[in-house]
């Protein structure tokens, strides 16, 4: 069963130094947080009352009556249990009248803000896009209550004929539509007869085939350009190589100071999955070479000297392999992606099972793709993984014939 408290979130400090009041909802082991406009300094909080001020007695009682009105939304809840902690706090900030008037912007910019607070910049990037979108089809904001199958299948002619997407950019606009009505739906601000995507189907993304061959791949590794931005785009590439092919988001924000173990949470998967799902490996040798290169003394996460925003840094590390291929003569389209794709292609081949991929990796069961996550898959099988990937293309001739023989094994089986 939900609870709610009155508190403050000592890590969450004002500019000077003062605290919002904020309201904790403690439901299965987590706790979320609804914030209040109530700001105090920290020694004017205690034991979930204000002291120690002129106005104590009024704001004591401003918020007593709000926590009794969330209470009271509380308790109207059935089935507390068949929600998460975040989906609790959700509903509890939306009352009734929200019921009957929340749009699809709201929802939406609701959505965004939470992804940004998260680090998912770039996911809430692409939901922005979809809103603008959304909204110049339906000029203006619309009623959630109101979106009905008719309107999605407008909506999807009007993204292929006035906005010219293709295919695969259409098959994510509409994915993320659908996953804004689908919060409204889980979050109870609205309640459909007929699903708005009941009679619509979105085709399946084409996999991205952006893996290399070890040809290719040895020609980038290889290389050193003299060029810093090809020397950053090169380094970079190599480094989610060697680190079983980690996401530049989650690269970017690895403290390396004084360890020779990666361990890090995906930000992807962060606050979106049951429990915290750790990935912890040894860093190889090749991987602490670049490190040391990269790597700020004081911080002890990489620095290449640029005040990029994250978005404009991986458009700039974009631009930049595409320039290294193109210098090194290859014409297979290479971005970062390929260095993790390549990675699980190359375990693979060689025969490491799935779920130590899926472990270094750190996909989810939700994928399509190459992976499924498996929890308990060791750190020592991680590292012997990581380390024969490594030998494999180091000595592709020396695995040919293992490759050739499981590949015929694979065929008969077939």
């Amino acid at each position: 069963m939900a609870t709610l408290s009155l508190t403050l979130f000592k890590a969450k400090v004002l500019k000077d130094g003062s605290h919002k009041i904020r309201i904790a909802v403690r439901h299965k082991h987590e706790t979320c947080y609804i914030i209040t406009r109530f700001i105090v300094e920290e020694n004017q909080f205690k034991n979930g009352q204000v002291v120690k001020r002129p106005d104590a007695a009024f704001i004591n009682t401003k918020l007593r009556l709000m926590m009794n009105e969330y209470q009271e939304r509380l308790d109207r809840i059935s089935n507390q249990n068949l929600y998460t902690c975040r989906q609790l706090k959700d509903i509890l900030m939306n009352s009734a009248v929200a019921k009957e008037s929340s749009t699809f912007q709201d929802v939406c910019r609701k959505y965004i803000s939470e992804l940004e607070e998260e680090g998912r910049k770039s996911y809430a990037s692409l939901l922005e896009r979809n809103n603008r979108y959304f909204t110049e089809f339906t000029k203006g904001d619309i009623l959630l209550s109101d979106i009905t199958p008719v309107l999605i299948e407008g909506y999807s002619r009007f993204l292929k004929v006035k906005k010219g997407v293709g295919d695969t950019t259409l098959g994510m606009m509409m994915s993320r539509t659908r996953t804004i009505i689908n919060r409204g739906i889980k979050r109870q601000l609205v309640k459909y007869d007929v699903h708005p995507f009941l009679n619509y189907s979105i085709s399946a993304s084409k996999v991205r085939e952006v893996d290399l061959s070890i040809e290719t791949f040895n020609k980038i590794r290889l290389a050193h350009p003299d060029e810093r931005k090809l020397r950053v785009a090169h380094d970079l590439f190599c480094l989610s190589f060697y680190l079983g092919g980690i996401n530049l988001i989650d690269l970017l924000q690895v403290n390396f100071k004084g360890t020779d173990t990666l361990e890090y949470v995906r930000v992807k998967t962060r606050n979106t999955v049951v429990g915290i799902r750790t990935i912890s490996f040894s860093i190889p040798e090749p991987a602490k070479v670049i490190i040391d290169r990269w790597m700020n003394r004081n911080t002890g996460k990489l620095d290449f000297g640029y005040k990029f925003s994250y978005p404009n840094f991986s458009r700039y590390l974009t631009r930049s392999l595409a320039a290294l291929a193109k210098e090194l003569g290859i014409t297979e389209k290479v971005v970062y992606y390929s260095a993790r794709k390549s990675f699980a292609q190359y375990a693979s081949e060689i025969g490491i099972p799935d779920g130590i991929i899926d472990y270094c990796l750190g996909h989810s069961d939700k994928s399509k793709g190459v992976i499924r996550y498996y929890t308990k898959v060791r750190q020592k099988q991680a590292d012997m993984a990581i380390s024969r990937v490594i030998d494999y293309v180091d000595n592709p001739e020396k695995y040919k014939q293992y490759i050739e023989l499981r590949s015929d094994i694979m065929m008969m089986r077939g």
